[in-house]
């Protein structure tokens, strides 16, 4: 399912960041009454009314500068344009419309983007009384808004979703499944990767526009079964700037993986597993996507018997919690090993998509419960009555019992570990759900 896309603009010190942390409900974005201190974009998921969609936060817009941060918040909101669904123009109620707005006003008239204009900090009826000077911006009727106090977000959340973008994908062009994403930080090799598979492939199928408005899908196949690779390689133009590229390819990941049914997520061997790597990890499960760890560019690693070996030790003591994740030694400019990736890709896909019968379910957990059943708390009996298989890709499994809610974090484990030495679900996050017995 594709995602719609907001993008959150603005001059600086409007409020742009409080507003997204409030959408979010976090305190991602740093806020401060300091002018400019939005440095680093921002891209989160927010839900309301049935409707999921992708949120992204810009830095405060300032034109006719030559200032080299102001220029790359330019750029990076021409970015957000581009990338962009709909627009949340900020302005503020306190200081009323001003030249700066104006100018951003005119942009986003150009732009040929939906727009909702959002008057901030309009948390007091003078304030209010003042927000119809905002029409002058002619970009549509201003909203009063407080994102520090809340006021009017439940109105301005129901705009949004109203003025969304369908996600229905009937009209669109068939898209053989699996949808492939090949994920990473800049320079671990994500083209080299794209173009191995494609030069590889006698059977190119074609390419299709895909759902977004700057990404093209290659449809191949791989021993005649079709996949599709999703587009997440580059930009369309070249980012001026360090920071535009990082905003631009943080939008375009979380796309991706929000689309994807397999993420092939790459890393550089002579780095190593970063943070940034395990943040991308942690969000393809949270999404229920097949992941597989691709550690690229082994044929300039100076290398000896062990290395591989101990490379997959470092990683997994990173990556405790995702030993189903396989990983897999690669070069993608030598085209090392690429076909093994896409045979794991099906794999994975096909894992994603297993389903367990409900007989067989309880006589396993039955056999469990014989032999390693919950240890009892308070004397009561933690033992499952009933087990069943709710939704498949990513799979969901119901646990039925009299006390669910004290069953330990560790037995869960436990639990899911069982699980997968039995029915296998490699590369795949699993969803284990635990309910009180009616």
């Amino acid at each position: 399912m594709k995602l719609p896309v907001l993008a959150i603009v603005g001059r600086p010190n409007v409020g742009k960041s409080t507003i997204f942390n409030r959408l979010t409900k976090s305190r991602k974005a740093i806020t401060s009454p300091i002018s400019g201190v939005t440095r680093d974009r921002h891209v989160g998921t927010v839900e309301w009314g049935g409707r999921t969609f992708i949120v992204t936060d810009t830095g405060g817009w300032v034109p006719k500068t030559t200032d080299m941060y102001e220029i790359a918040i330019r750029e990076q909101v021409e970015f957000a344009l581009e990338s962009c669904d709909l627009v949340l123009f900020v302005c503020d109620g306190q200081t009323g419309p001003t030249d700066v707005d104006m100018d951003i006003a005119r942009m986003l008239q150009r732009s040929n983007r939906d727009v909702i204009l959002a008057v901030n900090k309009s948390d007091s009826p003078k304030i209010d009384a003042e927000v119809p000077a905002f029409y002058t911006l002619g970009v549509g009727d201003p909203q009063a808004i407080s994102a520090v106090a809340g006021h009017g977000f439940g109105d301005l959340l129901d705009l949004i979703v109203e003025q969304l973008p369908d996600t229905d994908t009937a009209d669109l062009p068939s898209r053989p499944r699996p949808l492939v994403a090949v994920i990473g930080r800049p320079n671990v090799g994500k083209s080299s990767f794209v173009n191995a598979i494609l030069g590889e492939q006698r059977h190119m199928v074609t390419d299709q526009a895909g759902t977004t408005r700057d990404s093209i899908d290659s449809v191949v196949t791989f021993y005649k079964q079709p996949l599709t690779l999703i587009d997440t390689a580059g930009l369309r133009r070249r980012a001026r700037v360090k920071e535009a590229l990082e905003y631009y390819t943080t939008v375009r990941t979380q796309k991706a993986l929000t689309d994807c049914d397999v993420a092939v997520i790459l890393i550089d061997v002579s780095e190593g597993l970063l943070a940034q790597d395990v943040k991308i990890i942690n969000e393809a499960a949270g999404f229920g996507k097949g992941i597989v760890l691709c550690i690229n560019k082994w044929d300039l690693f100076e290398k000896d018997s062990k290395s591989a070996h101990q490379i997959e030790r470092d990683i997994d003591e990173r990556l405790a919690s995702f030993s189903y994740v396989p990983k897999m030694f690669i070069s993608a400019k030598e085209k090392q090993r690429v076909h093994k990736v896409l045979e794991k890709v099906f794999q994975i896909y096909e894992e994603r998509q297993k389903r367990i019968s409900t007989s067989e379910l309880n006589r396993f957990i039955e056999e469990l419960m014989e032999v390693t059943p919950p240890p009892s708390i308070k004397g009561r009996d933690l033992r499952f009555n009933y087990v069943t298989q709710v939704e498949i890709a990513p799979p969901l499994f119901a646990f039925f019992g009299k006390y669910p809610e004290l069953l330990t974090a560790n037995y869960r484990s436990f639990l899911e570990r069982k699980f997968r030495e039995k029915y296998g679900f490699e590369g795949v996050p699993l969803r284990l759900t635990f309910r009180k017995k009616q």
